[in-house]
């Protein structure tokens, strides 16, 4: 029979211990002093709890542990001395089938790594599904690793120890995150649609309306009636539009959704969470035949990356009455405008106006989004609160010397614009960190003709900076550009920096921010707020009805925008859990 969170938490010290037994390798002193937070109210809090108690631990401690674990497809493997949970693990995976090469490969890898790290390497093979990683990935990710620093390869390696954990709890519990598969399977279903010259070489990339784009927008539109929405529908701009209905025809309306086109060769995750997560939602309520007293909208937005036009949040904005009609006359790189593209996908130019919300209609917007970011991965929290997503500026600018001969030009009488554009990149790293959550970054940087024996003459470059608040970006940028004029009077050097984007910070509305609070520690995981440093959807309907987003966690130390952008099944649920528990919340408010 599987255990039950009841007779955990009744059992005694001796007895708990041992219903916990073999969640960590030859460790159960973990599982041991999680026991002393009990009650717990959910298996995530018992996965949280384990988590800090490896935290905590000596550097020893954990070191340990990590040398607790077998090889993959090693000795141990070879020998049949795996724990029962391993042997189980690493069949799943099909490491007992391995052909002579494949195996002859995991352990020129196993030799590789023990010299580099001085541990064996750790991955959770069941893998963020829970059904196990085909062999190619293990291995394609057992190399990559080896390219780790070794400090941070110690902290992966415990973070899979902690996903691998997690899985046999649930073995334990019998739980399954039910939702949390689904959601991840219709992201892998809508991830086969891909554009061409990209499909065929097993890269994710969906721009807008081209032929990736309309399937995906199809089969979102399918699902959503399958789900049993009341009304699905295409808009203008190839919005996907899902309308549940309330209890009343009067209602007001939860506006949600994310975005559902890529960056170029990008991940599965990225805005897609944010639609299927209500999707999933309103499924549920479908099944139950229930209805709130406010109908839920779910939108998947057609464009928010600015891929193929130079249109960013096109989807969004067309919702506020931010349609450039200027955009329609754009072309890409195939010479397409994007009048031509809308008319060929059959949309109606002339009806993008009416796109347009009244914002008297809606409650408000919340969107669940993938964090994009390390900082929920390496504190062991599976979803975060946000407080407000980041306001920015960018420049485009310019530093001018005076280009010499490289071997002739004492070190003193140089006018280097590009030592001078070092400089300022040491200091606005130094500056963004005094705020704790600031960034600043120099992400392009160009040597006009530049030669091997010139000193630089001429340095191109751009500023990125991006803060919670307006003021805090504004003195940020202050502080930057004034450090620029410094440098470039100190050494003699002459600059030019243009202002080309300033987008304003959107603070998550209080009331809606407390909603997701509430919906996380319900589920006996801790509050943890964060800024969003990316821009997204909700930024856009902030400038008309209160937002707030919540995050999940990314695998992969958070990558994003990237083929390695993943996060579990089990993160998901727990997303749908805490969206589940928002609309509970809305609908005891609401009169």
């Amino acid at each position: 029979m599987p255990l039950t969170l009841e007779q955990l938490n009744a059992a005694d010290a001796v007895t708990a211990a041992a219903l916990l037994d073999g969640l960590y390798e030859h460790s159960p002193w973990i599982a041991e002093t999680a026991l002393a937070q009990r009650p717990f109210k959910s298996l995530a809090h018992i996965k949280h709890a384990m988590a800090q108690v490896l935290a905590q631990a000596p550097g020893q401690a954990q070191l340990d542990l990590i040398r607790a674990h077998p090889e993959l497809a090693g000795k141990a493997m070879v020998g049949n001395t795996l724990t029962a949970e391993s042997t189980n693990e690493q069949n799943q995976a099909g490491l007992t089938q391995c052909t002579p090469e494949e195996f002859a490969r995991i352990q020129q890898l196993n030799a590789d790594y023990n010299a580099r790290f001085g541990f064996p390497f750790i991955l959770a093979v069941r893998g963020p599904r829970g059904q196990g990683l085909p062999k190619q990935e293990i291995i394609d990710t057992f190399a990559r690793r080896l390219a780790n620093p070794v400090d941070f390869e110690r902290a992966e390696a415990l973070r899979n120890i902690h996903r691998i954990a997690e899985i046999r709890l649930n073995d334990k519990f019998g739980y399954a995150p039910t939702l949390g598969n689904d959601v991840w399977d219709w992201q892998e279903r809508l991830a086969q649609h891909s554009d061409a010259g990209y499909a065929e070489k097993g890269q994710l990339t969906v721009t807008y309306l081209t032929d990736a784009h309309r399937a995906c927008a199809q089969a979102l539109s399918h699902w959503m009636r399958e789900c049993g929405f009341d009304e699905v529908e295409i808009d203008a701009v190839g919005n996907v539009v899902g309308r549940y209905h309330g209890a009343t025809p009067d209602a007001k309306v939860l506006l949600t959704g994310s975005h559902y086109d890529t960056v170029r060769n990008g991940g599965k995750y990225d805005g897609r969470l944010g639609i299927f997560v209500p999707m999933a939602c309103v499924r549920e309520l479908h099944r139950q035949g229930k209805r709130l007293p406010f109908g839920i909208e779910v939108v998947g937005f057609a464009e928010e990356e600015g891929q193929r036009y130079k249109a960013t949040f096109l989807g969004s904005g067309a919702l506020i009455g931010q349609f450039n009609p200027a955009w329609l006359e754009q072309k890409d790189a195939d010479g397409i405008a994007m009048r031509e593209a809308m008319q060929h996908a059959g949309l109606c130019v002339d009806d993008i106006p009416k796109l347009q919300r009244d914002p008297a209609r809606y409650l408000g917007f919340i969107e669940v989004h993938i964090e994009q970011g390390p900082v929920l991965n390496e504190q062991g929290i599976p979803l975060g609160v946000v407080t407000s997503i980041n306001g920015g500026k960018r420049y485009v600018c310019e530093m001018i010397g005076m280009a010499s001969h490289a071997g002739t030009t004492p070190m003193d009488r140089r006018r280097d614009a590009a030592v001078g554009v070092a400089e300022l990149a040491l200091y606005a790293e130094q500056r963004a960190a005094q705020d704790g959550d600031s960034v600043a970054t120099i992400g392009q940087l160009t040597v006009p003709n530049g030669s091997i024996n010139v000193v630089p003459g001429r340095c191109q470059f751009s500023l990125d900076m991006r803060a919670p608040t307006d003021p805090q970006r504004d003195a940020l940028a202050a502080d930057i550009l004034a450090e620029l004029e410094a440098i470039a009077r100190r050494r003699g050097l002459r600059f030019s920096a243009e202002l080309s984007m300033q987008v304003a910070a959107a603070p998550s509305a209080t009331a809606w921010q407390q909603r997701w609070e509430r919906a996380v520690e319900a589920l006996g995981v801790p509050v943890f707020r964060l800024p969003s440093g990316a821009g997204h959807d909700a930024m856009k309907l902030h400038e008309i009805m209160p937002q707030a987003m919540l995050f999940t966690r990314g695998l992969h130390s958070g990558i994003s925008h990237n083929p390695l952008e993943s996060t579990t099944s089990d993160d998901m649920q727990l997303a749908i859990d805490a969206f589940s528990h928002v609309l509970h919340q809305i609908a005891t408010e609401t009169p």
